[in-house]
Protein backbone atom coordinates (compact mmCIF):
# COMPACT_ATOMS: atom_id res chain seq x y z
CA UNK A 1 0.00 0.00 0.00
CA UNK A 2 1.08 3.24 -1.34
CA UNK A 3 1.83 6.18 1.80
CA UNK A 4 0.42 9.32 1.75
CA UNK A 5 2.27 12.44 2.23
CA UNK A 6 0.13 13.02 5.49
CA UNK A 7 2.10 9.25 6.56
CA UNK A 8 5.27 10.40 5.53
CA UNK A 9 5.31 13.80 7.52
CA UNK A 10 4.32 11.97 10.76
CA UNK A 11 6.81 9.56 10.38
CA UNK A 12 9.60 11.81 10.07
CA UNK A 13 8.16 14.37 12.50
CA UNK A 14 8.15 10.82 14.96
CA UNK A 15 12.29 10.28 13.93
CA UNK A 16 13.07 13.90 14.37
CA UNK A 17 11.85 13.76 18.10
CA UNK A 18 13.37 10.38 18.50
CA UNK A 19 17.00 12.16 17.77
CA UNK A 20 16.25 15.31 19.80
CA UNK A 21 15.70 17.63 16.80
CA UNK A 22 11.99 20.24 16.44
CA UNK A 23 9.20 18.72 14.78
CA UNK A 24 7.25 19.78 11.43
CA UNK A 25 4.09 21.93 13.06
CA UNK A 26 1.10 23.05 11.57
CA UNK A 27 0.59 26.69 11.27
CA UNK A 28 -2.91 27.80 13.42
CA UNK A 29 -4.18 29.45 10.52
CA UNK A 30 -2.98 27.05 7.66
CA UNK A 31 -5.91 24.66 5.57
CA UNK A 32 -4.09 21.99 5.79
CA UNK A 33 -3.47 20.17 8.54
CA UNK A 34 -0.56 17.46 8.15
CA UNK A 35 0.18 16.55 11.94
CA UNK A 36 -2.16 15.02 14.42
CA UNK A 37 -1.61 16.51 17.94
CA UNK A 38 -3.36 14.08 19.38
CA UNK A 39 -1.00 11.36 17.84
CA UNK A 40 2.06 13.57 19.31
CA UNK A 41 0.39 13.45 22.36
CA UNK A 42 -0.02 10.10 22.62
CA UNK A 43 3.41 8.65 21.24
CA UNK A 44 5.76 11.64 23.20
CA UNK A 45 6.02 8.12 26.02
CA UNK A 46 7.21 6.22 23.08
CA UNK A 47 9.90 8.68 21.97
CA UNK A 48 11.23 9.91 25.52
CA UNK A 49 12.20 5.60 26.02
CA UNK A 50 13.40 5.97 22.13
CA UNK A 51 15.90 8.88 23.34
CA UNK A 52 16.61 7.04 26.17
CA UNK A 53 17.99 4.35 24.43
CA UNK A 54 19.87 5.86 22.22
CA UNK A 55 21.35 7.48 25.05
CA UNK A 56 22.72 4.46 26.34
CA UNK A 57 23.83 3.44 22.70
CA UNK A 58 25.50 6.35 21.96
CA UNK A 59 28.28 4.47 20.65
CA UNK A 60 26.26 2.16 18.69
CA UNK A 61 26.22 1.65 14.74
CA UNK A 62 24.08 -0.29 12.53
CA UNK A 63 25.83 -3.51 10.34
CA UNK A 64 26.83 -1.20 7.63
CA UNK A 65 28.60 1.32 9.61
CA UNK A 66 30.17 -1.06 11.49
CA UNK A 67 31.62 -2.39 8.44
CA UNK A 68 31.97 0.72 7.18
CA UNK A 69 33.79 2.28 10.43
CA UNK A 70 36.21 -0.91 11.14
CA UNK A 71 37.66 -0.09 7.94
CA UNK A 72 38.20 3.26 8.28
CA UNK A 73 40.01 2.57 11.58
CA UNK A 74 42.02 0.37 9.86
CA UNK A 75 43.02 1.97 7.28
CA UNK A 76 44.28 5.14 9.16
CA UNK A 77 45.74 3.17 12.16
CA UNK A 78 49.08 4.58 11.08
CA UNK A 79 47.99 8.06 10.82
CA UNK A 80 48.21 10.67 14.00
CA UNK A 81 45.24 12.15 14.45
CA UNK A 82 43.51 13.66 17.49
CA UNK A 83 40.13 14.27 16.76
CA UNK A 84 37.33 11.86 15.17
CA UNK A 85 36.90 10.20 11.85
CA UNK A 86 33.81 8.29 12.97
CA UNK A 87 30.52 8.03 11.15
CA UNK A 88 27.21 9.56 13.19
CA UNK A 89 24.40 7.33 14.63
CA UNK A 90 22.04 10.19 15.07
CA UNK A 91 20.84 10.64 11.38
CA UNK A 92 18.04 11.09 9.96
CA UNK A 93 17.45 7.66 8.34
CA UNK A 94 15.25 8.22 5.21
CA UNK A 95 14.42 4.30 5.17
CA UNK A 96 11.18 4.75 3.33
CA UNK A 97 10.32 5.75 -0.42
CA UNK A 98 9.78 9.42 -1.18
CA UNK A 99 10.27 10.51 2.19
CA UNK A 100 13.77 12.31 0.96
CA UNK A 101 11.50 14.19 -1.22
CA UNK A 102 8.77 15.21 0.95
CA UNK A 103 11.87 16.92 3.27
CA UNK A 104 13.23 18.74 0.47
CA UNK A 105 10.30 20.93 0.61
CA UNK A 106 8.33 21.82 3.83
CA UNK A 107 5.20 20.57 3.81
CA UNK A 108 3.03 23.82 4.03
CA UNK A 109 5.61 25.27 1.67
CA UNK A 110 6.03 25.57 -2.12
CA UNK A 111 9.67 26.10 -2.72
CA UNK A 112 13.63 26.12 -0.83
CA UNK A 113 16.27 28.02 -1.30
CA UNK A 114 19.49 27.95 -0.29
CA UNK A 115 23.33 28.73 -1.21
CA UNK A 116 23.74 25.66 -3.03
CA UNK A 117 19.82 24.30 -3.79
CA UNK A 118 16.75 25.87 -5.26
CA UNK A 119 13.32 23.41 -4.75
CA UNK A 120 10.09 24.24 -6.10
CA UNK A 121 6.40 21.98 -5.99
CA UNK A 122 5.28 21.82 -9.11
CA UNK A 123 1.90 19.78 -10.38
CA UNK A 124 3.94 17.12 -11.36
CA UNK A 125 5.86 16.67 -7.99
CA UNK A 126 9.08 18.38 -6.63
CA UNK A 127 11.98 19.90 -8.92
CA UNK A 128 15.63 20.43 -7.59
CA UNK A 129 18.10 22.51 -8.91
CA UNK A 130 21.75 22.38 -7.99
CA UNK A 131 23.39 25.34 -8.04
CA UNK A 132 25.05 24.39 -10.84
CA UNK A 133 24.04 22.30 -13.11
CA UNK A 134 27.42 21.46 -15.18
CA UNK A 135 30.90 20.34 -13.81
CA UNK A 136 34.15 19.13 -15.18
CA UNK A 137 36.53 16.38 -14.23
CA UNK A 138 39.99 18.40 -14.71
CA UNK A 139 41.65 18.21 -10.80
CA UNK A 140 38.43 16.76 -9.82
CA UNK A 141 39.38 12.63 -8.81
CA UNK A 142 41.62 12.43 -5.87
CA UNK A 143 42.43 9.17 -4.40
CA UNK A 144 44.11 7.96 -0.58
CA UNK A 145 47.17 6.69 -0.75
CA UNK A 146 47.73 3.28 0.33
CA UNK A 147 48.17 -0.52 -1.12
CA UNK A 148 46.56 0.16 -4.33
CA UNK A 149 48.94 2.07 -6.78
CA UNK A 150 46.90 5.92 -7.83
CA UNK A 151 46.89 5.79 -11.32
CA UNK A 152 49.32 9.07 -12.35
CA UNK A 153 46.40 11.12 -14.03
CA UNK A 154 44.49 11.19 -10.26
CA UNK A 155 45.80 13.17 -7.70
CA UNK A 156 47.53 11.08 -4.52
CA UNK A 157 45.97 12.28 -1.15
CA UNK A 158 48.01 11.28 2.12
CA UNK A 159 45.84 9.24 4.76
CA UNK A 160 46.10 12.19 7.15
CA UNK A 161 43.87 14.21 4.82
CA UNK A 162 41.46 11.86 4.54
CA UNK A 163 41.31 11.69 8.29
CA UNK A 164 40.59 15.89 8.82
CA UNK A 165 38.03 15.51 5.69
CA UNK A 166 35.84 13.07 7.54
CA UNK A 167 36.24 15.28 10.95
CA UNK A 168 35.14 18.00 8.66
CA UNK A 169 32.39 16.27 6.95
CA UNK A 170 30.47 15.20 9.82
CA UNK A 171 30.97 18.57 11.33
CA UNK A 172 29.06 20.67 9.06
CA UNK A 173 28.00 24.12 9.20
CA UNK A 174 24.90 24.76 11.08
CA UNK A 175 23.35 26.67 8.00
CA UNK A 176 24.28 23.41 6.12
CA UNK A 177 22.18 20.80 8.23
CA UNK A 178 19.14 22.76 8.26
CA UNK A 179 16.13 20.50 7.03
CA UNK A 180 14.39 21.98 4.38
CA UNK A 181 11.53 20.13 5.86
CA UNK A 182 11.14 22.53 8.92
CA UNK A 183 12.48 25.87 7.06
CA UNK A 184 9.10 27.78 7.34
CA UNK A 185 9.39 28.06 11.02
CA UNK A 186 11.48 29.67 13.96
CA UNK A 187 12.72 25.94 15.16
CA UNK A 188 14.62 24.34 12.28
CA UNK A 189 15.91 20.49 12.23
CA UNK A 190 19.83 20.67 11.73
CA UNK A 191 21.06 17.15 10.88
CA UNK A 192 22.73 14.65 8.61
CA UNK A 193 20.64 12.42 7.02
CA UNK A 194 21.42 9.28 5.36
CA UNK A 195 19.48 6.78 3.16
CA UNK A 196 20.45 2.56 2.45
CA UNK A 197 20.99 1.53 -1.21
CA UNK A 198 21.26 -1.59 -2.60
CA UNK A 199 22.05 -1.24 -6.33
CA UNK A 200 22.42 -4.28 -8.94
CA UNK A 201 25.76 -5.41 -9.27
CA UNK A 202 24.47 -9.20 -11.12
CA UNK A 203 21.23 -9.46 -12.11
CA UNK A 204 18.95 -12.54 -11.83
CA UNK A 205 19.80 -15.21 -14.44
CA UNK A 206 17.20 -17.75 -13.33
CA UNK A 207 18.36 -21.02 -12.66
CA UNK A 208 22.17 -19.88 -13.17
CA UNK A 209 22.34 -17.25 -10.33
CA UNK A 210 20.25 -15.42 -8.15
CA UNK A 211 20.62 -11.10 -8.11
CA UNK A 212 23.17 -10.02 -6.33
CA UNK A 213 23.68 -6.27 -4.78
CA UNK A 214 26.46 -4.20 -3.19
CA UNK A 215 25.33 -2.45 0.17
CA UNK A 216 25.88 1.85 -0.07
CA UNK A 217 25.08 4.28 2.65
CA UNK A 218 24.99 7.74 1.57
CA UNK A 219 25.30 10.58 4.07
CA UNK A 220 24.47 14.33 3.18
CA UNK A 221 23.74 17.69 5.63
CA UNK A 222 20.01 18.42 5.62
CA UNK A 223 20.67 21.14 3.24
CA UNK A 224 21.05 18.78 0.20
CA UNK A 225 18.55 15.84 1.17
CA UNK A 226 17.36 16.45 -2.81
CA UNK A 227 20.90 14.87 -3.53
CA UNK A 228 19.20 11.52 -1.83
CA UNK A 229 16.24 11.85 -3.37
CA UNK A 230 17.65 12.53 -7.09
CA UNK A 231 19.99 8.41 -6.48
CA UNK A 232 16.90 7.14 -4.58
CA UNK A 233 14.68 7.71 -8.36
CA UNK A 234 17.63 5.82 -9.56
CA UNK A 235 18.58 2.76 -7.36
CA UNK A 236 15.68 2.49 -5.12
CA UNK A 237 15.41 2.32 -1.21
CA UNK A 238 16.68 -0.03 1.18
CA UNK A 239 15.18 0.78 3.73
CA UNK A 240 15.82 1.23 7.80
CA UNK A 241 19.68 -0.11 8.05
CA UNK A 242 19.04 -0.59 11.73
CA UNK A 243 16.76 -3.67 11.00
CA UNK A 244 18.21 -6.94 11.17
CA UNK A 245 16.32 -8.05 8.02
CA UNK A 246 18.03 -5.36 5.88
CA UNK A 247 21.74 -6.24 7.27
CA UNK A 248 23.04 -7.67 3.67
CA UNK A 249 25.66 -9.70 5.98
CA UNK A 250 22.54 -11.89 6.69
CA UNK A 251 21.77 -12.69 3.27
CA UNK A 252 24.89 -13.87 1.59
CA UNK A 253 22.85 -15.37 -1.33
CA UNK A 254 21.97 -11.56 -2.49
CA UNK A 255 25.46 -9.67 -0.97
CA UNK A 256 28.45 -9.18 -3.15
CA UNK A 257 30.21 -8.62 -0.21
CA UNK A 258 31.02 -5.01 -0.87
CA UNK A 259 29.77 -2.11 0.91
CA UNK A 260 30.40 1.37 -0.47
CA UNK A 261 30.20 5.05 1.82
CA UNK A 262 29.14 8.02 0.08
CA UNK A 263 29.42 11.51 2.30
CA UNK A 264 28.31 14.81 0.72
CA UNK A 265 30.52 17.65 1.72
CA UNK A 266 30.81 20.69 -0.17
CA UNK A 267 31.96 22.69 2.89
CA UNK A 268 35.08 20.93 2.58
CA UNK A 269 36.00 23.40 -0.61
CA UNK A 270 36.68 26.28 2.32
CA UNK A 271 39.54 24.19 4.14
CA UNK A 272 43.09 25.18 3.63
CA UNK A 273 45.80 23.46 2.36
CA UNK A 274 47.91 23.21 5.74
CA UNK A 275 44.92 22.65 8.17
CA UNK A 276 44.21 19.23 6.48
CA UNK A 277 48.14 18.72 7.13
CA UNK A 278 49.59 18.79 3.46
CA UNK A 279 53.03 19.35 3.75
CA UNK A 280 55.25 22.63 2.71
CA UNK A 281 56.61 22.98 -0.81
CA UNK A 282 59.64 22.34 0.35
CA UNK A 283 59.04 19.27 2.67
CA UNK A 284 56.95 17.62 -0.67
CA UNK A 285 57.68 14.35 -2.56
CA UNK A 286 57.75 15.20 -6.19
CA UNK A 287 54.52 13.43 -6.59
CA UNK A 288 52.95 15.82 -3.68
CA UNK A 289 54.35 18.51 -5.92
CA UNK A 290 53.05 17.40 -8.84
CA UNK A 291 49.71 16.87 -7.53
CA UNK A 292 49.41 20.06 -5.70
CA UNK A 293 49.50 18.20 -1.98
CA UNK A 294 51.65 20.93 -0.72
CA UNK A 295 51.63 24.28 -0.49
CA UNK A 296 53.85 27.93 -0.58
CA UNK A 297 51.15 30.54 1.17
CA UNK A 298 49.51 29.22 4.07
CA UNK A 299 46.21 30.39 2.81
CA UNK A 300 46.24 28.15 -0.29
CA UNK A 301 43.04 26.27 -0.46
CA UNK A 302 43.07 22.38 -1.02
CA UNK A 303 42.29 22.03 -4.82
CA UNK A 304 42.10 25.44 -5.03
CA UNK A 305 38.95 25.67 -3.59
CA UNK A 306 37.23 23.56 -6.43
CA UNK A 307 34.87 20.53 -6.50
CA UNK A 308 36.23 17.48 -5.78
CA UNK A 309 35.83 13.74 -4.78
CA UNK A 310 38.21 11.81 -2.77
CA UNK A 311 38.16 7.94 -2.50
CA UNK A 312 39.69 5.04 -0.51
CA UNK A 313 39.23 1.61 -1.15
CA UNK A 314 41.23 -1.86 -1.31
CA UNK A 315 41.28 -5.15 -2.28
CA UNK A 316 38.76 -5.81 1.22
CA UNK A 317 35.78 -4.61 -0.77
CA UNK A 318 35.01 -1.68 0.98
CA UNK A 319 35.01 2.20 -0.54
CA UNK A 320 34.43 5.32 1.35
CA UNK A 321 34.39 8.50 -1.00
CA UNK A 322 33.77 12.54 -0.16
CA UNK A 323 32.26 14.47 -2.40
CA UNK A 324 32.94 18.40 -2.19
CA UNK A 325 29.99 19.35 -3.78
CA UNK A 326 26.51 18.91 -4.14
CA UNK A 327 26.26 18.09 -8.63
CA UNK A 328 23.82 15.46 -8.62
CA UNK A 329 25.88 13.70 -11.05
CA UNK A 330 28.78 13.28 -8.92
CA UNK A 331 26.34 11.56 -6.67
CA UNK A 332 24.53 9.01 -9.49
CA UNK A 333 28.31 8.51 -10.77
CA UNK A 334 29.95 8.01 -7.34
CA UNK A 335 27.50 4.83 -7.18
CA UNK A 336 27.79 3.46 -10.86
CA UNK A 337 31.35 4.02 -10.20
CA UNK A 338 31.12 1.76 -6.37
CA UNK A 339 29.14 -1.00 -8.43
CA UNK A 340 32.28 -1.26 -10.77
CA UNK A 341 34.40 -1.74 -7.80
CA UNK A 342 32.12 -4.75 -6.53
CA UNK A 343 31.73 -6.07 -10.47
CA UNK A 344 35.75 -6.06 -10.70
CA UNK A 345 35.96 -7.81 -7.31
CA UNK A 346 33.40 -9.89 -7.60
CA UNK A 347 34.12 -10.57 -11.04
CA UNK A 348 31.78 -13.15 -13.19
CA UNK A 349 29.55 -10.29 -14.20
CA UNK A 350 30.04 -7.22 -16.69
CA UNK A 351 31.55 -4.32 -14.99
CA UNK A 352 28.96 -0.85 -15.24
CA UNK A 353 29.63 1.93 -17.60
CA UNK A 354 28.33 5.19 -17.64
CA UNK A 355 27.72 4.66 -21.29
CA UNK A 356 29.70 3.88 -24.19
CA UNK A 357 29.33 0.12 -25.99
CA UNK A 358 31.81 -2.08 -27.89
CA UNK A 359 31.12 -2.18 -31.22
CA UNK A 360 32.42 -4.57 -34.52
CA UNK A 361 32.80 -4.31 -38.14
CA UNK A 362 30.35 -6.46 -39.97
CA UNK A 363 30.54 -7.62 -43.75
CA UNK A 364 27.98 -8.92 -45.97
CA UNK A 365 29.78 -11.47 -48.43
CA UNK A 366 27.11 -12.86 -50.15
CA UNK A 367 27.18 -11.01 -53.44
CA UNK A 368 31.21 -10.72 -53.91
CA UNK A 369 33.57 -13.66 -53.61
CA UNK A 370 37.58 -13.10 -54.68
CA UNK A 371 36.18 -10.40 -57.06
CA UNK A 372 33.23 -12.00 -58.97
CA UNK A 373 30.07 -11.06 -59.20
CA UNK A 374 27.32 -13.74 -58.78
Amino acid sequence: MQESRKDIIQFTNLQLAAIGQPIFKDKKDSNTQFCNPKFQELTSGLIKGIQEKSRLLGNHLCPADTRIQNFINTYLSNVDFDKSYELPNNTLVLSKKGQARETSLPPDGNSFESDLVKSKRLKQGILNNPLHDKRTTKGTFHIVEGDLPVPLDKKEVPKIVLAHFINAAFNAPENLKVLPFTDNQKDKAQVMVSMLLRPVVCPEVKGIIPEKSLEVRFFAPGNLVSNLDFVENIFGNAGDPNIAQNDAALDTEHWTGHTGCIILAPHLKELKKKEVGLPHFDNATERQRKDGMCWKDENELYNDGGAFKITCRDERGIVVTLIADNYYGYSKKEIKTQISYSANLFGLVEEEHAGGAIAYARRVMGDTVNGKDY
